[in-house]
C-alpha cells in the first residue's frame, strides 16, 4: 500500500461526497486549520502534567476529527457526519466549569511559556481560534450549516485557556501576566 496517490497532484482534493475542490478553497482552508488545531491539542497532550487533561484532550481530538468530517463533506452530504451538537457544546461547557474551580482566574490577559504544557496549550488556543474564524466564513457562506460547529470551536479555546492555566499550576508555576 501506497503512502500517497498523486490525485492531487493538479491542486485539487476531493471532498467527501462527489466533487474536487482546489486545495486553497475556503473549505479546505477551515479542514486543514481543524487539523493543525488536533495536532496542537496532541502536542499540548503529550505534555500535561495534571492527570485530568490528558483524558480531555484526547476527547477533544476525536470531536474535531468528527467536526473536520462534517466540514469536509458536501452540503447534501453533511447530515451523514454530523455529530457536534448542543450536546458536545455542552460537555466542553462541563469540563471548563469543572476545572475552572481548580485555578485562579486572572483579571488581566497573560503571557504563554509558563510550563510546556501550558504554552502548548495556549498555542492550540490559538490555532483552534483560527479554525472557529474558517468554519464561520464557511458559515456565513452557507457553505456550513450547523452552527454548533462553531459553537463548539468557540468553547474549546476557553477550555484551552483553562487548561494552560491548570497545568502551569501543576507544574508549580506561576502565570505570567501581561502588566506587571
Amino acid at each position: 500500500m501506497s503512502f500517497y496517490t498523486s490525485k492531487g497532484d493538479d491542486g485539487t482534493t476531493n471532498l467527501l461526497g462527489e466533487g474536487r475542490v482546489t486545495k486553497y478553497h475556503a473549505r479546505i482552508e477551515a479542514v486543514g486549520t481543524l487539523d493543525e488545531s488536533s495536532a496542537a491539542l496532541g502536542l499540548a497532550r503529550a505534555q500535561c502534567l495534571d492527570p485530568r487533561s490528558g483524558p480531555i484532550l484526547l476527547e477533544a481530538q476525536r470531536d474535531l476529527y468528527k467536526l473536520m468530517a462534517e466540514v469536509a463533506a458536501t452540503p447534501e452530504n453533511a447530515a451523514k457526519f454530523r455529530f457536534i451538537d448542543a450536546a458536545r457544546v455542552k460537555w466542553l461547557e462541563e469540563q471548563t466549569d469543572t476545572l475552572s474551580t481548580l485555578v485562579e482566574m486572572p483579571k488581566e490577559f497573560i503571557l504563554p511559556g509558563d510550563s510546556v504544557a501550558g504554552a502548548a496549550l495556549s498555542l492550540a488556543r490559538a490555532v483552534v481560534r483560527r479554525a472557529e474564524r474558517r468554519v464561520v466564513e464557511l458559515h456565513d457562506e452557507q457553505e456550513v450549516i450547523n452552527p454548533d460547529l462553531q459553537r463548539y470551536l468557540n468553547r474549546l479555546s476557553s477550555l484551552c485557556f483553562v487548561l494552560e492555566l491548570l497545568e502551569n499550576k501543576a507544574a508549580g508555576h506561576r502565570t505570567s501576566l501581561a502588566k506587571e
